[in-house]
């Protein structure tokens, strides 16, 4: 039993498993006995799901005060509420990756559910690496503070621009390297079929799994983000690692609850590019101040109140336009 006791990224090994237990219970609880079938997803009970994740994510913090301290708490609470916020430009890509493909929604949830199995091996190599490299060469941090900066003011520049799904390169390298079906075969991701042009029965991957390739490419994109912000808010691999996983884990709930929605949620990107912003650069402030850090609870408070900002607005902007039924 020494073993658990061992440091892993510092922290001990049984730390780290007894996380992603977690993580498996709930993933296995989630498509195993919630959604095993192909089913509709309706908004009622998808604001329930995304409600048990956000709280779920929350209490962790008590976890976090309990084996590290007030501080490492407050800093896995920023992170969370961060990385969660974030992960609302995911849902906008989504939600257009969806329609491009015209993916039913009894399908959508076999996709993310793939898909937040790949995002949680990928944040791990990220991580893992950004973690080394920033204990190491500790100006990377400044890097990853111009870095943010630098795509907030992007993203506020190119709010109003949508994601060209049908302009992808990758996906036009996918069409051209791969068989694909002429629509769906349930909720298959390969299936075996004639050839066009041969007639030989070979593989061909459906538009399913192109939807797939797709998500997990824009979460890859998105992760170049988000794994930065944290970073600037914390180096402990634990605390960037479960942050970014309890924020991720709740995304397909979230995606159903607000895909319906997502206009009502557009000025939200403009307080997100700000949020970016705030968070890179107070790395400069610090030090012009000569602190050694921003007070994490002034951190945490200020991010709270730019999100809150945005997502007040933008429901203000958007108030009388119709809301899907809560079935």
């Amino acid at each position: 039993m020494e073993f658990l006791t061992l440091l892993w990224l510092g922290k001990p090994v049984w730390m780290w498993l007894a996380f992603m237990g977690l993580v498996a219970v709930l993933l296995t609880l989630d498509l195993g006995v919630l959604h095993r079938k192909a089913r509709e997803i309706g908004v009622k009970e998808s604001l329930m799901l995304s409600a048990f994740y956000i709280v779920l994510g929350l209490a962790f913090s008590g976890f976090v005060w309990w084996q590290l301290g007030e501080t490492a708490a407050i800093n896995y609470v920023t992170g969370f509420v961060v990385e969660k916020s974030l992960a609302m430009d995911n849902v906008f890509v989504i939600a257009m990756i969806f329609t491009y493909f015209a993916i039913p929604r009894q399908y959508q949830h076999r996709v993310l559910f793939w898909g937040i199995l790949g995002v949680i091996v990928l944040r791990a190599i990220m991580i893992a690496l950004g973690a080394t490299i920033v204990s190491e060469f500790g100006w990377v941090l400044y890097l990853f503070a111009a870095f943010l900066i630098f795509t907030g003011i992007k993203m506020w520049r190119m709010v109003d621009t949508p994601y060209d799904v049908a302009g992808s390169p990758l996906l036009g390298w996918l069409k051209r390297h791969m068989r694909v079906t002429d629509g769906l075969r349930g909720s298959a991701f390969f299936v075996r079929e004639a050839d066009a042009k041969t007639g030989t029965v070979v593989r061909h991957a459906t538009p399913l799994f192109l939807a797939l390739v797709m998500i997990e490419f824009a979460d890859l994109v998105f992760a170049v983000d988000s794994v930065p912000a944290i970073f600037a808010i914390t180096t402990d691999p634990f605390i960037v690692y479960t942050s970014n996983i309890f924020a991720i884990l709740g995304l397909r709930a979230l995606y159903f609850a607000l895909s319906a929605l997502v206009e009502r949620f557009h000025y939200l990107k403009y307080a997100l590019a700000v949020l970016l912003v705030f968070i890179g650069s107070k790395i400069f402030v610090a030090d012009a101040l000569g602190l050694a850090k921003v007070p994490p609870l002034v951190s945490l408070g200020i991010t709270v109140v730019i999100l809150a900002t945005g997502v007040a607005y933008s429901l203000w902007r958007t108030r009388g336009e119709p809301t899907p039924s809560m079935t």
